[in-house]
């Protein structure tokens, strides 16, 4: 599908009217994004992939149809990750609700342009370096293990390399500015707090693009289904964020079963380059829509415990101050 030029352009235009929608009708204005408007978003995401999926199946035949669902919902669930990243960073940066939208709608845009590129330069090294494969393989398995045996560490997005970069290089105020991304103090341009949570976002996606993109190229290297799929589970994400944000950690255990997704993704790349064992992508489709339900329920199943409250006389530092 990448050699028909229609289809990218029908593509893009299509992705440029639903940005120019969101932005330019249903939210020219910001506010908080409400839980029933979040959701019918999500569902109008999932709605549209789902129909386009469907297109891929008719015109091209099943496989490429079943690439698709199997690319974006691998994709979609890795974004679940990038919600909890948001909701700190949103939370430690004390953001205002109703401008948290204008803060992901322009890290997608940004999003999607360095997914591009990401992709274009996994297939160029995939197509004249075929070891590299070994090279994703590997680290997808290393990664997913990780994320099964790593405990959550605290964030501190101001310690982040590119954030102090971005502080020493661009003056930034104390004040905010609205919505806005810059503000004039005293005839300075000088960068707004919601410049800095914006440039977090933006390290944040890279970071997890880094596993995502080598995580579809076990499924598919047509780069057009890569970046549609990635596209997909992308522009859903911002409705998403607002479904979950408030709930997402009642599913403690989703991101063991990301781990686990991201293992049997690596451990699938690495068997069928090697030419021992060439897993269907159905088996596969399969098995991550199970991972990933399983941990869901498992999370509501047996929720979290968090650790009692000190009580009086307990030894607790606040006792002694």
């Amino acid at each position: 599908m990448t050699d028909n030029i229609y289809f990218w352009l029908g593509f893009g235009a299509f992705v440029l009217f639903m940005l120019a929608l969101d932005l330019g009708v249903f939210h020219r204005k910001s506010h908080t994004v409400s839980f029933r408007e979040a959701l019918t978003w999500t569902c109008v995401w999932v709605t549209l992939a789902c129909c386009f999926g469907t297109w891929i199946w008719q015109t091209e035949g099943p496989k490429p149809g079943l690439e698709f669902f199997t690319g974006y919902l691998i994709e979609l669930s890795l974004s679940a990750d990038n919600v909890f990243v948001f909701a700190l960073i949103f939370s430690y940066f004390a953001v205002p609700k109703e401008y948290q939208h204008k803060v992901l709608f322009w890290g997608v845009l940004s999003a999607l342009v360095l997914r591009l590129v990401m992709i274009f330069a996994g297939v160029a090294l995939i197509n004249n370096f075929a070891w590299i494969i070994y090279v994703f393989g590997a680290f997808l398995v290393f990664t997913g293990i990780k994320m099964l045996v790593s405990k959550d560490a605290e964030m501190h997005p101001e310690s982040n390399p590119v954030v102090k970069w971005f502080t020493r290089l661009v003056p930034v105020s104390k004040q905010w500015n609205g919505d806005k991304f810059t503000v004039r103090i005293e005839g300075r341009l000088m960068a707004t707090p919601l410049m800095v949570v914006l440039v977090c976002v933006e390290i944040s996606d890279v970071i997890f693009a880094v596993d995502s993109i080598p995580a579809i190229f076990a499924i598919t290297r047509d780069p057009f289904i890569v970046f549609t799929s990635n596209v997909f589970a992308i522009m859903g994400l911002r409705s998403l964020y607002f479904v979950l944000a408030g709930a997402i950690e009642k599913f403690h255990l989703l991101k063991a079963g990301l781990g686990v997704v991201l293992t049997f993704v690596g451990v699938k790349m690495l068997l069928a380059h090697s030419g021992v064992y060439k897993m269907p992508t159905g088996i596969a489709l399969g098995t991550v829509f199970g991972v990933i339900t399983l941990s869901i329920v498992a999370s509501l199943i047996w929720p979290k415990q968090h650790a009692p409250a000190p009580k009086e006389g307990d030894g607790s530092l606040e006792n002694h101050a």
